[in-house]
């Protein structure tokens, strides 16, 4: 694709990097077949394609962001199935990301919008907060059905479908907090290892039980895990909002504290249990690359950071006597594993390998609508897509189903009586733990 950035924009390194993106582009149109919105929608604003041409407009003439550029970005997941696709090795995650902190910076949304994201952004990375806003939901949830709803094929979805859509979210109840910050778990047996595992903001939260059976599976085979002091959320909710001051200073915070525990006691690795959260540590080196003092340390961290899959990939696991041939999983791959991180075979491969039987999902390249706080702020394109994944999953008749994030499986949840847990819990039961799925 041809571009005309002055050479003094071409000065700003952000510019300069959505230049060699926009130019890799050949117009080819291969992201259209993948893109979750435009298989949806048939519009070509909704496709990479179309939004590529959007950015480039006003990134290249430097203009303030209109309406109907922010309305087609905002309707992208960042799922990043085009980039799977793009035969030409596209960037779009970076482009989007670009796109989302511009019209951050300079749109001004309607006053109940901004107050919306506020509130997210807000709440959602501090674990504090969200546990109170979700026992808070429990006595809203019985007004949700008072609210409207959209009208039939609505895709612009008012601020009251918007709330409806986040107290039906909300859990009923909340199991009890797990470990805190500061917890080191020792080795059952001769160390091997050592790792830091990433709390979480909304799962520890929502599902602590997931990380709990990372460091059961972690322990058993003589990995030490301990939870970092003073780490923060990721970075990736504010991220994908626009808002990268606030993810960068997170971001750095977190490689400060983990770096200084690697440095004290060493670390083989940072292991995240969060599919998306993993997506965006493993892109630290390229978010701080123009950071003088953590351009290198990011880089450090990135390399570290490994999703729990990718790590026990390497283990050797211990699977009990116990078999569990006569349990179907149908493994739903999260788009922040299979496209943002190209983790594909390992949490098939290590289901299969510790007896269960598992099976792939048709049409398991689309989005199941999640995507961080996607299916809050375009919950109608979200239940659409949910629709057609629990769909697609039901077409295995699975007796339960698999995801590596946590956002996937409250989502999917939503919309199937099937149980929904975290791959990391079948392995935990593989290898000597509670079978899961049952509260």
């Amino acid at each position: 694709m041809k571009t005309e950035f002055s050479l003094a924009q071409l000065a700003d390194p952000d510019i300069a990097e959505a230049d060699k993106i926009l130019r890799a582009c050949v117009h080819c149109g291969f992201c259209t077949a993948t893109c979750p919105t435009y298989v949806l929608l048939g519009d070509e604003l909704d496709s990479p394609r179309g939004r590529i041409y959007l950015i480039k407009e006003m990134l290249e003439k430097n203009r303030p962001p209109t309406q109907e550029v922010v309305k087609h970005i905002d309707r992208c997941l960042s799922c990043l199935a085009c980039m799977t696709t793009c035969p030409s090795g596209v960037n779009y995650m970076h482009l989007v990301d670009q796109a989302r902190a511009r019209i951050e910076k300079d749109y001004t949304r309607p006053l109940t919008e901004r107050a919306l994201r506020a509130v997210l952004a807000w709440v959602l990375p501090r674990p504090g907060l969200f546990r109170l806003s979700m026992m808070l939901a429990r006595f809203g949830r019985p007004l949700a059905a008072l609210l409207p709803g959209s009208e039939a094929g609505s895709v612009s979805p008012t601020l009251s479908r918007r709330i409806k859509a986040m107290l039906a979210l909300a859990p009923r109840s909340l199991p009890a907090p797990g470990a805190a910050g500061g917890s080191v778990f020792p080795s059952l047996g001769p160390r091997r290892g050592r790792v830091a595992l990433l709390q979480g903001c909304a799962q520890q939260v929502l599902a602590p039980r997931i990380n709990q059976a990372a460091i059961n599976v972690l322990t058993r085979h003589g990995i030490e895990v301990v939870l970092v002091k003073d780490e923060q959320c990721c970075g990736a909710l504010t991220h994908h909002l626009g808002r990268d001051g606030d993810a960068l200073a997170r971001a750095r915070a977190n490689i400060s504290v983990w770096l200084k525990e690697a440095e004290q006691d060493g670390l083989d690795a940072i292991l995240v249990t969060t599919s998306g959260c993993g997506t965006v540590i493993k892109d630290y080196g390229f978010m701080l690359r123009e950071d003088r003092d953590f351009a290198g340390p990011a880089a450090k961290v990135s390399a570290l950071a490994k999703d729990i899959t990718e790590y026990l990939s390497g283990i050797d696991l211990r699977r009990q006597q116990q078999q569990h041939g006569d349990i179907v999983v149908a493994y739903h791959s999260a788009c922040s594993l299979q496209h943002g991180q190209k983790i594909t075979q390992a949490p098939k491969e290590l289901l299969s390998k510790n007896g269960f039987v598992v099976k792939d999902v048709p049409e398991s390249h689309l989005c199941c609508g999640s995507a961080g706080t996607y299916n809050i702020l375009q919950p109608d394109i979200a239940s659409r897509l949910r629709d057609r994944k629990v769909a697609n999953i039901a077409t295995v008749k699975p007796d339960m189903i698999a995801a590596g994030n946590i956002g996937c499986m409250v989502q999917i949840a939503g919309g199937t009586s099937v149980p929904v847990v975290h791959t990391i819990e079948l392995l935990d039961w593989a290898t000597g733990g509670p079978r899961p799925g049952l509260s």
